[in-house]
């Protein structure tokens, strides 16, 4: 088959790159585009690929969304027309499932999130979905998914391209530029995306508070990731400190979350990948909490922060050693659900 994945957001290059050579070994071909929104296209780049781009975030605003999207959609149906694409592959990015649709090709879509509202169109719009096993049976009968449609794997969708991880020995070389050394107590810090649809006007004081309290501890770094320059202009101005470093490039986010004491984040993705990387990590989501990461917290594989409190109780010290999850079925299975759908 030729098989069409598209790259929406950043989280997506690890997890269908390492998907991609399950698909290849077994005598598929690839096709890739991707959208310009973060390090998206940057991080691609950098793993390898050179997908074709189309579009843009439409930022905060619903009207300036909407009309992103439906440009997206008509350059990516222009553009997926002569292409003899049997398999449109997602990871809830809705334009692509919008045009499979549109030109009767196959399309799976994946995702582990049960309260993004952007499920309404994506979930409806792919043929086959393909869901953890703790993603919750009511969340898709809301969004008008029959058992049918479902196809379900164990584990999280991190254990995908992580299971098998081993640190680059070389990358406390990379540190080293950045001030930080192998006695420093690391703490990655992720802010929250601030122009999902899920955190429209919601605020994330456990962001600052957070920075402020591990900025203060003696022998503390910090590497802070803004998700938009002007996310972390805005932090820099409000958190001056010498030991919070904001990286000018793209950092290998698994061994950047291998070489941290503490990870905490306010988004999913990096939570989950410390989560399954062994590192201790601390989630400060300010939307509703996924279904997969109650799972993690059940394993005693997260801390969720829900208040000033509960941030006083994090200790900070260095890790004795990673407890990785080494779920190594699961990038098979993935693969194995969606050539099946």
């Amino acid at each position: 088959m030729r098989i069409w994945i598209d790259l929406g957001n950043s989280p997506h290059i690890p997890f269908f790159l390492a998907l991609s050579k399950e698909f290849v070994e077994r005598g598929h071909e690839i096709v890739w585009t991707a959208r310009d929104y973060a390090q998206t296209v940057e991080m691609a780049k950098m793993a390898g690929l050179d997908p074709t781009v189309f579009g843009i975030h439409g930022g905060k605003n619903i009207v300036s969304k909407a009309v992103k999207f439906a440009s997206r959609v008509l350059e990516l149906r222009k553009w997926a027309a002569g292409k003899k694409i049997d398999l449109a592959l997602s990871h809830n990015s809705q334009e692509p499932l919008v045009v499979a649709r549109l030109l009767g090709i196959r399309s799976v879509n994946l995702m582990d999130y049960e309260h993004h509202p952007g499920n309404h169109l994506s979930f409806r719009t792919a043929k086959k979905l393909v869901v953890p096993q703790s993603f919750p049976d009511a969340a898709l009968r809301k969004f008008g998914v029959t058992e049918s449609k479902v196809r379900r794997f164990d584990g999280i969708k991190e254990d995908v391209y992580l299971a098998d991880f081993e640190p680059d020995e070389q990358f406390p070389d990379v540190l080293a530029p950045l001030g930080v050394s192998g006695d420093d107590k690391l703490v990655v810090i992720r802010p929250h995306a601030p122009e999902a649809l899920y955190h429209r006007g919601v605020a994330n004081q456990l962001l600052s508070e957070a920075l402020e309290k591990f900025a203060a501890v003696p022998g503390c770094k910090i590497i802070l990731l803004p998700r938009k320059t002007y996310q972390g202009d805005d932090l820099r101005r409000e958190h001056p400190h010498a030991n919070i470093i904001i990286p000018d490039r793209v950092l290998d986010g698994a061994n950047l979350i291998a070489a941290a004491d503490l990870v905490i984040s306010g988004g999913g993705t990096m939570n989950r990948e410390a989560a399954a990387l062994g590192v201790p990590v601390a989630t400060i989501f300010a939307g509703k909490t996924a279904a997969i990461d109650e799972y993690l917290i059940s394993e005693n594989r997260m801390m969720r922060i829900d208040s000033s409190a509960d941030l006083d109780l994090i200790p900070l010290r260095k890790k004795p050693a990673r407890n990785p999850r080494r779920n190594n079925e699961v990038r098979r299975q993935v693969a194995d659900l969606i050539l099946e759908a």
